[in-house]
């Protein structure tokens, strides 16, 4: 009997809405698993101390954990690099499988690779998160190249609050960002309901609306060799042959890393 895949994922303590969702969305791939650890992380802001909750030594130490359940890939299912500097994610990958022997993939990582893919000119980007966290996110993305040309952001610091947003309420906000003509709608935060909403919005919009959640299985999958159009009813992201055949790991190459 071969063995099913494991997909290892590294979750802030306080996020509620990312495990469910991962699980609905593997609902029908019988020989994939997702399995979780978690570090402190309960809020989001720019003061030290909520910048401290992701000092590398933290992530590390889940990491080394999830590695006891010989899990094929370890992500950071997560979205701090995106005010913190991309190269944060790529330095964590990199200890991550210095630390593992395991391959390793992030969700600002994956974001950059896939935006890039698909030639993304204006993007719509929508958070929970501050004023200010938003602007250091838009100064970084645009600096990597990813012009986010709308935005919408509900000024929230408590990150168990963000998966108390209805999935009502972030398509709204995604409505919003599309109707200003972006060509690709980002949800960013992977406490956030925006991926059940997607499949709808683009049909509606024929625009691609890509959530933090999805975009992170979609990466794991792409790097554990799976293929995601395995992954039925949430949207573009899994079903475009052009998005399936994308390298979303880090940015080094960890063929023949287990």
């Amino acid at each position: 009997m071969t063995r099913p895949i494991r997909l290892g994922m590294l979750t802030p303590s306080s996020n509620t809405a990312l495990e469910p969702i991962t699980y609905a969305m593997l609902s029908g791939v019988d020989d994939v698993t997702a399995h979780f650890a978690r570090f402190r992380v309960t809020e989001i802001a720019l003061s030290e101390q909520a910048l401290r909750q992701f000092d590398a030594s933290e992530i590390l130490r889940a990491a080394e954990l999830l590695a006891h359940a010989k899990v094929d890939v370890i992500a950071w299912n997560g979205t701090s690099a995106s005010w913190l500097g991309f190269d944060r994610d790529e330095s964590l990958c990199e200890q991550i499988t210095a630390a593992t022997g395991i391959k390793a993939c992030t969700t600002v990582l994956a974001y950059r690779d896939l935006l890039r893919r698909i030639g993304a000119r204006r993007i719509g980007l929508v958070t929970p998160y501050r004023t200010d966290v938003q602007d250091k996110i838009i100064a970084n993305w645009n600096a990597a190249g990813l012009h986010c040309f709308a935005e919408r952001h509900l000024a929230l610091q408590d990150n168990f609050s963000f998966a108390e947003v209805s999935e009502a309420e972030v398509a709204g906000l995604i409505k919003q960002v599309v109707r200003e003509g972006c060509d690709a709608a980002v949800v960013l935060c992977t406490n956030m309901r925006g991926a059940g909403a997607a499949e709808r919005l683009e049909r509606e919009f024929g625009v691609p609306v890509l959530d933090s959640i999805a975009v992170t299985l979609w990466a794991c999958l792409t790097a554990v060799g799976c293929d995601p159009s395995r992954v039925h009813g949430w949207g573009s992201l899994f079903t475009n042959p052009d998005l399936c055949a994308a390298t979303a790991i880090s940015h080094q190459d960890n063929e023949g890393v287990r």
